[in-house]
């Protein structure tokens, strides 16, 4: 893994202050983008990406549809939206029908980021309450993206990074402490 990579992480229940720790070790030069799945209420419009935001020294936005992708900025999927990367470096949205009883479904997104940045990507699937995430997560190792799946044991919730885990082996399965570290480690010095 010696070329630095775009990065998609998902997650729902039990993933926040991972996703919070995250954000708070990016300094602003980082040169490629990052990409977040959260599940959250779908009637709640404002509050989260706020909280987000006073964390990172990124811009950190929700994108509108057929955005074109910037270096050095967080897109967190919209409320109530699927997020795709699509092949000519834009994010199209969505209402289409909930996968996994999720929108923004994290299948959706690692899929989309598997066939447009295949070994240009890292996946990084946290804790949460569903399946969703686990078959997007296999496509992407499957097309040669680096993989990273929280440990069940360090979830606060286990049943989104078991399925994962039942489906294959990722290239690293850690806890949020080791996924903190390591693409801190990652995003500043190019590891």
């Amino acid at each position: 893994m010696s070329d630095k990579k775009n990065i998609i992480i998902g997650g729902s229940a039990g993933s926040f202050q991972t996703v919070v720790a995250i954000l708070e070790k990016i300094k602003k030069d980082f040169p490629f983008s990052i990409f977040l799945i959260l599940h959250r209420l779908k009637n709640v419009k404002s509050g989260f990406i706020e909280a987000l935001s006073v964390k990172s020294k990124l811009k950190l936005k929700e994108p509108v549809d057929k955005e074109k992708i910037m270096p050095g900025t967080i897109y967190l999927a919209p409320s109530n939206y699927h997020m795709y990367i699509e092949y000519d470096n834009t994010i199209s949205l969505s209402t289409e029908e909930t996968i996994n009883h999720s929108r923004p479904s994290i299948d959706a997104t690692f899929v989309s980021a598997a066939l447009s940045l295949q070994n240009n990507a890292i996946g990084v699937l946290l804790s949460g309450a569903n399946s969703d995430g686990a078959q997007g997560i296999y496509a992407m190792h499957k097309e040669g993206a680096y993989t990273i799946v929280q440990d069940p044991k360090d979830s606060q919730i286990q049943t989104m990074t078991q399925a994962a885990l039942n489906l294959f082996q990722p290239d690293k399965i850690m806890t949020s402490e080791q996924i903190i570290h390591y693409i801190s480690k990652y995003i500043n010095y190019g590891y």
